[in-house]
């Protein structure tokens, strides 16, 4: 597990420090507390889900305020380390951070200890020292909700034939984890080769649809695909379509996006591996708070994965996982 520079910042500006910290008309206490959100990214649906778990606690605990700012595009380790500092820099009382790359946030994340601004990381692990670096780490079980599509997926392969297995990003220890519970978990299946020609989706849809592209074009006889995340699963769905071979190789990716969901019905995706973002958000807003405020918090926090079929994809538990209403969520129109 783990200033104000000439970046430009999906949905922000350049953060103004303050002297001191705003009073109540009595004085002496905030009259806020000033909370930084900071995703990996902002246009992926799986991040919209953090925001709406943030914005709840901001709703649901007095005296809070939720800032959602994140990096332009997912693979820009750069920009999230210059909004870091840059939040540091302005003195927010506590920052909720998911890292791009476990080794280069780390830096900033000592920076903001050392002026005594708390640190709370979720969805994919640090390099540091929980307790010290970081006040609790609070994500998904990533290594287990990749066995369990790699226990699955054997399954429906019946035990036997080519797996083909595209990786999201290096650096990235969220996913890292999953591939390697993937990868250990069809390792039990003595029939199955898999295929990992370690190569990487990339940040975007895009970038995941050529990769999963140039893979299919020297591997045409795969058995079988996982993905693991939305970005890739996506990508590879695309691709598989195109060879007018989706619905016909069983497909597990992780993470929900609207397209996605769809395509679980259509029978083209054959299980989807789903964590709780909202409850990731929640939590970890709460978790700054509750930190601020003297209040005990558990260092570590599992906020659930589960593997969704087209059976079970609506159960009530199921369907909200996949289809949150976001816009409600977020107070959007």
């Amino acid at each position: 597990m783990v200033s104000c520079a000439a970046v430009l910042l999906a949905s922000s500006g350049c953060e103004k420090p303050a002297d001191k910290k705003p009073e109540t008309a009595g004085g002496g206490t905030p009259a806020s507390l000033r909370i930084a959100v900071v995703p990996k990214g902002t246009t992926h649906e799986y991040w919209q889900s953090i925001h709406a778990g943030a914005k709840q606690a901001e709703r649901e605990l007095q005296g809070v305020e939720i800032t959602f700012r994140g990096p332009q595009k997912e693979d820009d380790r750069d920009q999230q380390v210059s909004l870091v500092e840059t939040l540091v820099s302005s003195r927010y009382d506590a920052i909720v951070l998911a890292p791009l790359d476990s080794r280069a946030l780390l830096a900033p994340v000592k920076l903001a200890a050392a002026a005594k601004i708390p640190v709370v990381i979720m969805d994919s692990g640090l390099d540091g020292k929980v307790g010290e670096d970081f006040v609790s780490y609070i994500a998904t079980d990533n290594k287990a909700g990749g066995a369990m599509a790699g226990k699955k997926l054997g399954e429906l392969m019946g035990g036997k034939g080519k797996v083909l297995l595209l990786r999201y990003q290096e650096g990235s220890a969220s996913t890292a984890l999953r591939e390697e519970g993937f990868v250990e978990a069809i390792r039990g299946f003595p029939g199955i080769e898999l295929i990992d020609p370690k190569r990487y989706a990339g940040a975007t849809r895009e970038t995941a649809q050529q990769a999963a592209e140039n893979l299919l074009t020297t591997n045409s006889d795969i058995g079988g695909v996982f993905c693991p995340n939305e970005s890739s699963t996506y990508g590879m769905l695309l691709a598989l379509r195109a060879r007018n071979m989706a619905g016909k190789v069983p497909f597990i990716g992780f993470d929900s996006a609207r397209e996605l969901v769809d395509a679980l019905a259509a029978g083209e995706v054959s299980a989807l591996t789903v964590q709780n973002p909202i409850r990731m958000g929640y939590l970890a807003v709460k978790a700054a708070v509750d930190h601020l405020r003297g209040q005990p918090v558990e260092p570590l926090m599992d906020t659930g994965v589960a593997l969704i079929t087209k059976d079970t994809m609506n159960t009530p538990e199921h369907k909200n996982l996949l289809s949150p209403d976001l816009k409600s969520l977020l107070g959007t129109p």
